[in-house]
């Protein structure tokens, strides 16, 4: 395999290389002059990284956007999901700059978990508004409910579809966590248990719903009607305790 002698792998897990360092040199040769950085985020830099489960998340920032840079990731999919790799996400430093005080939750998370394998780490400096990213978590923390109240309708007593609306919402709630413990001026944690334990101690939450739509995402195991609903009476319960915290949150 043909590598890029400028890929860093520091903080990458070492399962996740050989994808990435093949994955660098294919866009190198696509985007030349305008890839600027490439910087590995999610679970590939942490401790909830899963060979075979866990998907590899990237950002590719570009000195400039076309649609041209579009139709060269169409064209890499099937090479992409071969090696488990999500398609990245495309951005700009302009984008990156002003995005902060509408994506500061994602961007939030970026600088926690982001590991620049190709020049240098653009998220590390960014400085963030208490009430932007307080804002952003109040209004999608009531979305979830919505969602939520949505999806058991949608579901219609179909379990199967039902557990995928609950694992959704466990793992779309994470960063969240993550923003609302750093809301509350605490170090953050790189993994999903130990942001449930912040969540706890940090926060005053109970927990144990999200701990288990953690094991039903892990396990994959099929899930009784009865549980289910216990399970949606739960996690609907604590996104209602985070959205009350946060609405009521002073910066």
């Amino acid at each position: 395999m043909a590598e890029s002698s400028f890929v860093q792998y520091e903080g990458v897990a070492s399962q996740a290389q050989a994808a990435i360092g093949q994955f660098v040199v294919d866009i190198q040769e696509h985007f030349g002059a305008d890839l600027i950085n490439v910087t590995v985020v999610g679970s590939a830099t942490g401790a909830d990284f899963q060979v075979g489960t866990s998907d590899i998340n990237t950002v590719l920032v570009l000195s400039r956007l076309e649609r041209s840079h579009l139709d060269v990731m169409s064209s890499m999919i099937k090479s992409l999901r071969k090696h488990s790799m999500a398609l990245p996400l495309l951005m700009t430093p302009q984008y990156i700059e002003r995005s902060r005080d509408v994506f500061g939750v994602e961007l939030l998370d970026f600088q926690l978990s982001g590991k620049a394998v190709l020049g240098d780490n653009l998220f590390s400096g960014l400085s963030f508004e208490r009430s932007d990213v307080r804002l952003q978590c109040e209004r999608e923390l009531k979305a979830m409910l919505i969602r939520l109240r949505q999806g058991y309708m949608a579901s219609a007593g179909n379990v199967r579809l039902l557990r995928d609306v609950l694992v959704s919402s466990g793992k779309t709630l994470l960063p969240y966590l993550r923003a609302m413990v750093w809301l509350n001026q605490g170090d953050r944690e790189n993994s999903i248990q130990g942001t449930l334990s912040q969540a706890r101690e940090t926060l005053g939450i109970e927990t144990a719903a999200l701990d288990t739509l953690v094991q039903w995402r892990n396990t994959k195991v099929k899930v009784k009607s009865d549980a289910l609903i216990l399970g949606f009476d739960a996690t609907y319960t604590v996104i209602e305790q985070l959205a009350d915290w946060v609405d009521s949150h002073e910066v």
